[in-house]
């Protein structure tokens, strides 16, 4: 028990953790579910028990609509071996279990423009100024290139083989905002460089970073200002668990911000 989100509730998992009087895990499921974009997820965790958490995650289970996936070593190789296991399983659409503030209506969004790219693969993007508008305090570490800030939203989308090369970029655990030397590691010199010297807007670096992985990709602009918002450490536990009270009791927030 190692992650700061789940000792705040002495859980074994974060996604485990309950943040706005549910279940996270649960929460991103129901969101997918919800949706109406798949037949079913396949979840890549270590232990089959953590998807009968709860009631309705169980049910879920029963029901073939979640399936567990055994999670192995680092990213890249869970998403490896899911597809391994899930067999036939492009095209895919890939989130988090901590990505608590994600609705049925950015996954739709996010699947239309998957749905409608010819790219090997899409990833969904929402731009600072939209965090912004909502959120002066999200904590987000921001890319900056040429046509602005931008951070992701934890949805990708793989639709052909040569697309898998893209999840390969995992393996130094993602999180390229706070570490920009995982850049470097993940995609190579020149796309480092790039990044850093703000060589390109963001289309010209992901053009940059699909040649060199030999897949082109394309980018899914989500206006969501929550959308990039996870869960990590207490600050985004905090405020993602006062945006979810704020989506239940809309009426008290308001006379709350109001009164202040």
């Amino acid at each position: 028990m190692d992650d700061p989100v789940a000792k705040l509730q002495q859980k074994s998992h974060k996604c485990l953790v309950e943040i706005g009087g549910q279940v996270m895990l649960e929460r991103v499921l129901e969101a997918l579910i919800d949706s109406r974009c798949f037949d079913r997820v396949h979840v890549s965790v270590d232990r089959p028990d953590i998807l009968t958490a709860t009631p309705k995650m169980s049910a879920w289970v029963d029901e073939g609509r979640v399936v567990y996936v055994q999670s192995h070593g680092n990213l890249a190789d869970s998403v490896l071996r899911a597809v391994e296991t899930i067999g036939n399983a492009l095209p895919l659409v890939i989130t988090t279990g901590d990505n608590a503030l994600h609705t049925p209506e950015i996954v739709r969004d996010f699947v239309r423009d998957f749905h409608a790219s010819e790219a090997d693969a899409i990833v969904g993007l929402t731009r600072e100024e939209v965090v912004l508008r909502e959120y002066s305090n999200s904590g987000l570490a921001f890319h900056r290139l040429r046509d602005g800030g931008f951070s992701s939203c934890n949805l990708y989308g793989l639709k052909t083989e040569k697309a898998l090369n893209l999840a390969k970029v995992f393996e130094s655990g993602g999180q390229f905002g706070k570490r920009h030397i995982r850049i470097l590691k993940a995609f190579g010199l020149w796309p480092f460089i790039v990044y850093k010297l703000k060589l390109a807007d963001v289309s010209g670096l992901l053009n940059v970073i699909g040649r060199r992985l030999r897949s082109d990709i394309e980018i899914s602009w989500l206006d969501y200002p929550w959308g990039p918002i996870d869960v990590d450490h207490k600050h985004s536990f905090d405020l993602a668990e006062a945006t979810l009270l704020g989506r239940a009791f809309p009426h008290q927030s308001a006379a709350m911000e109001q009164h202040s």
